[in-house]
């Protein structure tokens, strides 16, 4: 978490890759993010870490990643924490990891949902988490729709 005058944090939560839009939203998310002036780290597994790795091998948006499991074991052992957290969400394990997150971390907590069965999944969510949910599957732009409301509201309550 921030201290004092330190930069914001953000954790990026990253499940299996099996919907296209997660990756391309990741990296719209960590545009997003330092355009604020957030310091923004990907937790993964091997797949989600490898194909974000792809995607900016100049490691221009993507500047510290981690294993999605020492991610939460470090949050557990209190020696880590972030101000946001961003849990990419599009099968039952996504919800649990956000679950997780919940009761774990004190960052103010997003849980993402997309892919065909986004608003299903959002009804499971039974934890403290602004929801962004959208039917987007190949075609990421209904998920950034959302997710630019949320960052715009969130910029606008951050900087009062």
């Amino acid at each position: 978490m921030t201290e004092n005058n330190e930069e914001k944090t953000a954790l990026i939560l990253l499940g299996c890759p099996q919907v296209p839009v997660q990756t391309s939203m990741a990296l719209y998310l960590l545009h997003s993010l330092k355009q604020q002036g957030i310091r923004p780290v990907i937790a993964g597994t091997t797949a989600a870490r490898k194909l974000m790795e792809v995607a900016d091998p100049g490691r221009y948006y993507v500047s510290e990643m981690t294993d999605l499991d020492d991610a939460i074991d470090a949050i557990t052992g209190k020696e880590r924490d972030f101000d946001l957290c961003f849990v990419f969400i599009h099968n039952d394990s996504g919800i649990a990891y956000a679950g997780t997150m919940a009761y774990i971390s004190k960052a103010r907590l997003y849980a993402l949902l997309f892919g065909e069965h986004a608003e299903d999944l959002a009804g499971e969510i039974e934890f403290p988490c602004e929801v962004v949910a959208a039917k987007a599957v190949h075609n990421p732009m209904p998920l950034k729709r959302r997710l630019d409301e949320v960052m715009q509201q969130w910029a606008a309550v951050s900087k009062q």
